[in-house]
């Protein structure tokens, strides 16, 4: 019986077994050294905040794998070995393979700072960064002060959980707005009044510089690169993420940034592929970057490796780009392309409402008028809706018009579809004179 090794149990891995288990009889096995059971990754922070128990965010029960026959490895692959096809764990046992599947997702990306290997000093990737969060952070007491650095998703939600434990939080954010290699200035700046308005001490334009230790070898204190010292008990990094590959060093698997692949998800070595967070276009897919760590695609990975290893050859082409996240008290979508600087012919629409908790920017083409995607903030909206807008090429004018059928809140909230198309008339007639 042929058997296809996964190592990773994230939403790509786990994703891919439950599809080749749903089309086949192979023997499949899942190594995973974080957790034994898979966990949905985006629900840490409800775990920390008390909304939710670890075994809320499990989404299926324990009997779920071997009623399904997915034999679940909990342990470290240090080495792989393409051309034997065996796997090295760390406890010097090992395991063959017929087929791999590497879906080994991200870790924190760090500069080499001073001082960031402390032990009050995490990231928020893994179960292990949550339970040392619980460990060093409980509350305010034991961590009156943290240090938040990096201005990302990660570092939001960071910020918001320790809020919640009334721990004072400093975050240095190194733009002049949040997220701005993301967001246009626009939403950024909204963004970065919101979470200051929740009793987050935003720092704009600071860089850490270093990570200070008290005499016991605790942070004590970060210093920013113009010398200002800010005395806290904990710090976050919340600088990025990148592909978690350094397993492969010496495995002859071509790596970059990110394990490198074809659209089928193959990878240098015969029989090995890489799917999720780790894995690296060649070639990147229209305007998506070459990695990308969202689960959704991680998703859609696993279908396509799971079809292709059981006889039905797939590319991996994912649809429009969409992505979801949550500022505090703000619920933000996006859908199609808004990049944070215009490109050539690329002209955006802002509006922002009076309570300054709701914008949206809508990006077009300044010639043809066609509509090339929108952020919305404090607004949520229906994702088919603009599934096929997108895909069917649809105006500027036609979306702006139409706006109120895309809307995703209950009957009786608040519509700001009038407001909206009002601010909207005004801009284009504002363009034209």
């Amino acid at each position: 019986m042929e058997h296809i090794v996964i190592i990773g149990n994230g939403i790509a891995g786990v994703t891919a077994a439950r599809h080749i288990r749903k089309q086949s009889d192979k023997k499949i096995s899942i190594i995973s050294a974080e957790t034994q059971y898979f966990f949905s990754r985006t629900a840490l922070m409800y775990v920390y905040m008390g909304h939710m128990r670890w075994k809320d965010i499990e989404p299926y029960e324990s009997w779920f794998w071997q009623k399904n026959r997915i034999e679940l490895v909990h342990g470290f692959v240090e080495k792989v070995d393409p051309k034997m096809k065996t796997l090295h764990f760390s406890d010097g046992k090992s395991m063959t393979y017929d087929k791999l599947i590497l879906a080994t997702g991200s870790r924190t990306n760090t500069f080499g700072w001073e001082g960031q290997d402390l032990p009050q000093v995490l990231g928020l990737v893994n179960r292990q960064d949550l339970e040392k969060l619980e460990k060093v952070a409980p509350d305010k007491n034991k961590c009156p002060r943290a240090v938040i650095v990096g201005g990302g998703l990660i570092g939001v939600e960071l910020a918001e959980m320790l809020r919640t434990r009334d721990i004072e939080v400093t975050f240095l954010v190194r733009e002049d707005a949040f997220w701005t290699n993301v967001l246009p200035r626009a939403d950024a700046q909204m963004i970065s009044r919101h979470i200051s308005s929740h009793g987050v001490d935003l720092r704009h334009e600071t860089q850490l510089d270093k990570i200070l230790p008290d005499a016991k070898g605790d942070v004590r204190a970060v210093r920013t690169t113009t010398g200002e010292e800010i005395p806290c008990s904990m710090v976050g990094i919340t600088t990025g993420v990148v592909p978690n590959i350094g397993f492969l060093k010496g495995s002859g698997i071509e790596t970059d940034k990110g394990i490198l692949v074809n659209r089928r998800l193959e990878t240098s070595a015969p029989e090995v592929y890489a799917i999720g967070d780790c894995a690296q276009q060649r070639k990147p897919i229209g305007n998506r970057p070459p990695v990308e760590a969202v689960w959704y695609t991680g998703r859609i990975m696993g279908e396509v490796v799971a079809r292709t290893l059981c006889g039905k050859q797939m590319e991996y082409r994912p649809s429009n780009w969409f992505n979801s996240a949550k500022f505090f008290d703000i619920e933000y979508q996006t859908y199609g392309w808004v990049f944070s600087e215009r490109r050539r012919k690329e002209e955006h629409f802002h509006w922002v409402h009076r309570d300054d908790d709701k914008c949206i920017t809508l990006a077009y083409h300044r010639e043809s008028g066609k509509f090339l995607g929108i952020n919305t903030f404090g607004i949520r909206m229906k994702h088919e809706v603009f599934e096929n807008w997108l895909n069917e090429e649809k105006s500027v004018d036609y979306v702006i018009h139409n706006l109120d059928k895309a809307n995703f809140d209950p009957e009786f909230y608040t519509s700001y579809h009038k407001e909206l198309l009002n601010t909207y008339r005004n801009q284009i007639k504002r363009t034209v004179s």
